[in-house]
């Protein structure tokens, strides 16, 4: 099974992404690590691109994990003095009244900054992933409920970051960048769900989770540190969430 699951995630790549020049939103977790290593393996050139606020974990946790990948890296400080202006434009530009879309839009606002300081006009992402294999806490009180309780979290999850990301895509088009986000492809979506829930997530004590997903990054030559590790998600280990909350 992991193997078709590496052909799937190539394929889906290559579908979605014509040109050979890109940058990957890299934060050192297993979904960005997997996603910027296959995307190396099969001939695209990438940069891996990294936003937070200074001495936020995600910068100092993909600096440790690229010093084993030694792929080109570029990081974007974030300037707490303009931070409060830029949230509170993308804020009105989305105009959606959802903590977590706010986050995300404001993180991939400087991640294609980044890029078109860096003339790359195309980020791929790793969004999908914790969809798909059970990465969020929600699933473990899901399977306590049976697999068709997964299944009904994982379709509602699905529908938010679809959704979700076209609204990061207009936040990008400030800077003519486009991001993209292969493994929420329809062909990618239908695969996955296909893979037994079991490979994903063990019972509801299971926190790590994404087990077929970890095991894969293993064998593709993934660092160590980056699939045996829990993460917080982007707006976490970026303090975007933590900074944002200071103006509520």
């Amino acid at each position: 099974m992991e193997k078709e699951l590496l052909e799937k995630i190539k394929t889906c790549i290559k579908e979605n992404i014509p040109e050979k020049k890109i940058g990957v939103a890299f934060s050192g977790g297993v979904d960005s690590t997997l996603i910027s290593k296959i995307c190396s393996d099969i001939g695209y050139e990438i940069t891996l691109l990294t936003i937070g606020f200074p001495e936020s974990h995600d910068i100092l946790f993909a600096k440790d994990v690229n010093q084993q990948l030694k792929f080109s890296h570029h990081i974007l400080e974030i300037d707490s003095s303009t931070f409060q202006i830029i949230s509170t434009k993308i804020k009105q530009i989305i105009n959606i009244d959802n903590l977590s879309w706010n986050e995300n839009c404001i993180a991939f606002y400087y991640v294609s900054k980044l890029a078109k300081n860096l003339g790359i006009d195309v980020v791929v992402t790793a969004n999908g992933i914790d969809e798909l294999f059970c990465g969020y806490n929600a699933y473990r009180e899901a399977i306590s409920n049976g697999e068709f309780e997964v299944l009904r979290v994982m379709n509602s999850k699905l529908d938010n970051e679809i959704k979700m990301m076209k609204a990061v895509n207009q936040i990008a088009s400030e800077f003519n960048v486009r991001i993209t986000q292969p493994l929420l492809s329809p062909n990618f979506i239908e695969f996955a769900k296909t893979i037994p829930i079991s490979e994903k997530i063990h019972d509801s004590q299971d926190l790590l989770r994404k087990h077929i997903i970890r095991k894969l990054a293993r064998d593709v030559g993934v660092p160590e540190i980056s699939y045996t590790k829990r993460k917080k998600a982007l707006q976490y280990g970026s303090k975007i969430h933590r900074e944002l909350l200071k103006f509520k």
